[in-house]
């Protein structure tokens, strides 16, 4: 029976997933802490995923090496040696978080490079498979550390006064612990030529529900929101007797907390009606353990802030906004606002070229795939910045994610390769 084209590709694509498979079940064994995985950025988790990616490329041929940060390039060489297509994520995971946030795209790297090596392509160009460090900014109070290293663009100062949230020790302190070279990364030492990158692509499961909803399995991502943020926000009012103190007389922090959050929820709603993009979230509000009770008036509310948005417009917007709002609550409930330090990411637009050979692909690959916007940060979003032509390819994901019940579907996954496979296909000249 004659072996057609169709089918050597169904058997490359099945080698690929096989692959994926097996290397999703390894990640999760050797990261488990139930009911979840936990790879803490610069820890064993992350380093133990980092061995993983290592081991299963170096059985495909590449060739492997750290930058100053320990990010690790996992490169399979291309008929063009002079350009690079990096394809990545980061391997880091929240605390008892899901086994596919991040490593899916570094996985989803490594299956197209088993496709390709059992069909007999060569890349059009190098293909490096990129796995980042200290995407999760619950570890190290900062966004994009992988990205931004690798890049050498990190702010130098970050080294220093960032420190990871188990040990209090600082992200310097962790890279030399693992024997990689925080005064290079000051330096802004990078392994990456922008000059010489094709593009930059990440896959990353979706983190919403809009895929589910829509009942498709892959999204394209035009652009990723942007972000301001306030970690450690707080009124401070006076501590009082719950039954003793009238309310005109009160300095009651959590009223005013609350209050905010109120104010805060209706200019998203007029915002967003008036046709802007827009997430507000307080994600963490709270009193003092130690102060606070069931009869007193809280002096201390303490709030995390987090404001997202595709527009920098925007951004500026809202956080104009938000001083306002908070301090006339504060004037008029006698209390008093600390917003604490503002730190943040800008917009990032995909790329329209690279977005264009991802539609070509997944029409090549027969995927019904929907473009829409990322509303969480990524990586993705310091390549675009840096220069470098970047695109997203969400898969869909049951359950949200950075919890354990994250649900990617290997079926979905494949419909992802086949559409990776098909653009690294794509000939030489259409990548410019």
């Amino acid at each position: 029976m004659q072996v057609t084209a169709d089918d050597r590709l169904a058997e490359a694509l099945a080698e690929g997933a096989a692959l994926a498979a097996r290397l999703f079940d390894a990640l999760a064994e050797r990261t488990a802490d139930p009911p979840g995985v936990t790879r803490i950025a610069y820890g064993a988790g992350e380093c133990a995923a980092f061995a993983l990616m290592a081991e299963a490329a170096a059985g495909l041929g590449a060739e492997a090496a750290f930058d100053a940060a320990g990010n690790q390039l996992l490169t399979f060489r291309g008929a063009d040696r002079g350009r690079t297509l990096y394809v990545g994520s980061h391997l880091d995971s929240v605390p008892h978080g899901g086994n596919f946030d991040g490593a899916a795209g570094v996985i989803l790297g490594l299956a197209a490079a088993a496709a390709l090596a059992r069909l007999g392509v060569v890349p059009a160009h190098d293909l490096c498979i990129l796995c980042l460090r200290a995407e999760e900014s619950c570890w190290f109070p900062h966004s994009y550390i992988g990205s931004k290293t690798a890049l050498g663009v990190l702010a130098p100062d970050v080294l220093d006064t960032v420190a990871r949230s188990d040990t209090g020790r600082s992200l310097a302190d962790h890279m030399r612990d693992l024997g990689f070279d925080p005064e290079a990364v000051r330096r802004g030492a990078s392994r990456i030529d922008r000059a010489r990158a094709v593009a930059y692509l990440e896959p990353h499961i979706e983190q919403g529900p809009v895929l589910v909803a829509e009942g498709r399995p892959l999204g394209l991502v035009t652009g990723i929101r942007g972000s301001f943020r306030f970690r450690e926000a707080a009124f401070h009012g006076a501590y009082a007797h719950s039954g003793a103190t009238p309310r005109t007389l009160r300095r009651d922090a959590v009223v005013a907390a609350a209050e905010l959050v109120t104010a805060m929820q209706g200019l998203w709603e007029r915002m967003e009606r008036d046709g802007h993009d827009l997430a507000v979230t307080f994600g963490i509000i709270g009193t003092d353990p130690a102060r606070h009770s069931f009869s007193a008036v809280a002096g201390e509310a303490r709030l995390c802030i987090d404001v997202r948005s595709q527009s920098e417009a925007t951004l500026d917007a809202v956080r104009r906004r938000l001083v306002e709002i908070g301090l006339d609550i504060a004037t008029r409930r006698d209390v008093r606002l600390d917003l604490g330090p503002l730190s943040g990411s800008a917009p990032a637009v995909m790329a329209p070229a690279l977005l264009e050979r991802l539609r070509a692909a997944a029409a090549t690959a027969g995927v019904d795939a929907i473009e829409m916007a990322s509303g969480a940060g990524h990586d993705a979003a310091t390549f675009a910045q840096a220069g470098i032509p970047s695109g997203m390819l969400f898969i869909r994901n049951r359950n949200g994610s950075h919890n354990p019940d994250e649900q990617m579907d290997m079926a979905d996954f494949a419909q992802a390769l086949a559409v990776l496979v098909a653009l690294l296909r794509q000939p030489a000249e259409q990548w410019g």
